[in-house]
């Protein structure tokens, strides 16, 4: 349960401390951990099978001191230290001791992980949410909201430690990884936590994320949750909202569920509808029909609240140029764009093809 790499790391912290030569080994016998200056002509692992089935805790054998680690009264480890004196037996003992102690924190650790992957995906009863959450001591009415964090596949340990490490275990913020390339943040909240509160977090996993792990993710956030059971419906909605910032917010890597607009509502559409207002608004065309430059053009004159003045200037070009491409799109499509209901048909337009192309990009 505990990774080799914590062992080891235990391993040689607790050996330049004691200046003892330790070794952590399987109960199978096999080394999973071990300082490098362990004499070469003793291996423990022949001792090992033996010593695991004999009724003693502690034993020195070959002037080394052997010593069990118990896991629900089973031996997981044996730690192995040099030496046959009290001292060394002490040591040994410390040792243990400190093993056994990052045993209990890993599983409580791995308990609480199961609860809250479980408690994300639906999976449990009402009564069960609440008898576990009290077993495991975690509170049930408080503020939370879940944060969904998305980054490179072969990035996801990386981060899921570097959002651990700015959300330490303390019985509060839960961190667990969905998939390979996916990470929830369930983040308890203050009474007094405002909506700039809730995306500032967002915004420490992010930047945090491109200082430690070299690379920013997607950041969508879930509506605020003030009981266990609606915690799965935050992330659904944080779900729903790094779809949608895919789709209609590219450019930003923060979404929040809470400002999605009518993104939202595309979202929900049901394809065949896109279909059919797509056909009625453009009259049997199609996106193709519009070339980069006139799309450019329509999304920068939309930015500018329809001006066409400042919509030439910031494109740079002549008043006339800008006004010849949007009488080209009425031509095409009979919308005006200088009119404001036909301004917004046309953008709603735009979103529901960008909805559309996304999905069928996705159902190949």
């Amino acid at each position: 349960m505990i990774s080799n790499q914590i062992l080891q790391n235990t391993v040689e912290g607790l050996s330049n401390i004691t200046q003892k030569k330790i070794r952590i080994l399987e109960r199978d016998g096999r080394p999973i951990a071990n300082y490098d200056y362990l004499e070469e002509n003793f291996d423990p692992s022949h001792f090992t099978e033996a010593f695991v089935y004999s009724p003693a805790e502690s034993q020195v054998i070959q002037g080394h001191q052997f010593t069990k680690v118990f896991d629900n009264g089973i031996t997981e480890y044996v730690i192995v230290v040099q030496g046959d004196d009290n001292e060394t037996y002490q040591i040994a003992r410390t040792t243990a001791f400190h093993i056994q102690s990052l045993l209990v924190a890993y599983k409580e650790r791995f308990d609480r992980d199961n609860f809250i992957k479980n408690l994300l995906m639906d999976n449990l009863l009402l009564v069960d949410i609440y008898n576990r959450a009290k077993k495991l001591q975690v509170e049930n009415d408080v503020r939370r909201a879940v944060y969904l964090i998305e980054v490179d596949a072969d990035k996801d340990a990386a981060a899921l430690e570097v959002i651990r490490n700015i959300f330490p275990a303390k019985q509060k913020d839960f961190v667990t990884s969905i998939d390979e390339s996916t990470i929830v943040l369930v983040k308890e909240l203050r009474d007094r936590d405002t909506t700039v509160d809730i995306e500032r977090y967002a915004y420490i996993v992010n930047d945090t994320l491109a200082a430690e792990a070299m690379k920013r993710g997607q950041v969508a956030i879930g509506t605020v949750v003030t009981d266990l059971k609606f915690v799965s419906a935050s992330y659904k909605e944080a779900k729903m909202a790094l779809e949608v910032g895919k789709i209609f917010e590219t450019d930003k890597n923060i979404v929040n569920y809470n400002n999605l607009g009518i993104g939202r509502l595309i979202y929900q559409l049901p394809l065949s509808i896109c279909r059919m207002f797509l056909s009625e608004i453009l009259d049997n065309s199609t996106m193709d029909s519009f070339d980069d430059e006139l799309l450019t053009t329509v999304n920068k004159f939309f930015e500018n609240h329809l001006n066409v003045s400042e919509t030439s200037r910031q494109l740079y070009i002549h008043r006339n140029t800008l006004v010849y491409r949007l009488d080209k799109l009425q031509k095409i499509t009979g919308l005006d764009l200088r009119n404001f209901e036909d301004a917004i048909l046309f953008q709603i337009t735009l979103m529901v093809s960008k909805y559309l192309a996304y999905k069928e990009r996705h159902m190949l």
